[in-house]
C-alpha cells in the first residue's frame, strides 16, 4: 500500500513539475514575442542602414540545392543587398560536417543568381550551428555591431531576442514564405519554435559560447577570407 503511495505521490509530482515547467515555457514565448515586435519587419522601407545582412541557414539536400525555406532567405538577403541596405552579406550556417554544408550551397547559389554581387561582399560563417551560435559569431568573430537578419516570420522573436541580449543591433527582416512552405511546414516549424525559444532563453541568461569561435574575420574587410 505504501509503495503505491509513493508511487502515485512521485507520478503527480512529475505532473505537476512538468505543468510548471510547460507554464514557464509559455510565459518565455509571450514575453519574447511581445518584446520583440518593433524590431520585426516585413517590408524594405522599414530597414535601417546596416553593416551586413545576415542570412541565418536552413536545410540544404544532398545534391546542394536550397530548402524552400532556405532559398526565401537567401533571396530576400541578396535583394536586401542590392537595394544598397547593407555592404556585406554573412552567410551563416551548418558545416559542421564533410558531406554536409549549407553555407557553400548558399554562396554558390547567391553567385549564380546575383553575380553582380562581388565575391568580397560574401561572408561565410562556417559554424552557425544554431541561430544563437550564428549571432554570437556574427558579433565575436565578424565584429558586426549592427545587422539585418534575414529569416521567416515563425523565426523572428527569437532572432530578435537573442540579438538584442548579445549586444547585436538588429532588425530581423520576415523573408517571403512559398506557398508550399506556408501550407507543408508552417504547424511543425512553429510547434519547433516553441521549445526552441525556451532554449535561447537560458542560451542568453547563461551566455552560452558557441562551440568555434577562432580568429576574427572583421566585416568590413574581404568575405573571401572567410571562404576556407
Amino acid at each position: 500500500m505504501k509503495i503505491k503511495k509513493i508511487a502515485a505521490g512521485l507520478i503527480a509530482g512529475i505532473f505537476v513539475l512538468g505543468f510548471v515547467i510547460f507554464l514557464f515555457a509559455c510565459i518565455v514565448n509571450v514575453c519574447m514575442v511581445s518584446s520583440t515586435k518593433s524590431l520585426v519587419v516585413d517590408s524594405y522601407e522599414a530597414l535601417p542602414q546596416s553593416q551586413c545582412v545576415l542570412v541565418l541557414g536552413a536545410q540544404v539536400w544532398a545534391n546542394g540545392t536550397l530548402s524552400t525555406v532556405l532559398k526565401d532567405r537567401v533571396c530576400s538577403g541578396a535583394e536586401i543587398y542590392n537595394h544598397g541596405y547593407a555592404p556585406k552579406l554573412l552567410l551563416s550556417g551548418d558545416h559542421g560536417r564533410k558531406h554536409y554544408d549549407e553555407v557553400n550551397a548558399m554562396k554558390q547559389f547567391v553567385q549564380n543568381n546575383y553575380p553582380a554581387i562581388p565575391a568580397c561582399d560574401i561572408f561565410l560563417d562556417h559554424a552557425g550551428f544554431s541561430t544563437y551560435q550564428s549571432v554570437y559569431r556574427a558579433k565575436a568573430v565578424f565584429e558586426v555591431e549592427n545587422t539585418i537578419i534575414v529569416t521567416q516570420k515563425f523565426h523572428a522573436a527569437r532572432c530578435a531576442y537573442i540579438a538584442k541580449k548579445l549586444g547585436v543591433n538588429a532588425v530581423v527582416y520576415c523573408a517571403d514564405e512559398s506557398l508550399g512552405f506556408r501550407k507543408a511546414l508552417r504547424l511543425r516549424w512553429f510547434c519547433r519554435e516553441f521549445g526552441a525559444r525556451f532554449k535561447a532563453f537560458f542560451s542568453v541568461t547563461f551566455h552560452a559560447k558557441p562551440k568555434y569561435l577562432g580568429e576574427k574575420i572583421p566585416i568590413t574587410g574581404d568575405g573571401k577570407l572567410s571562404w576556407d
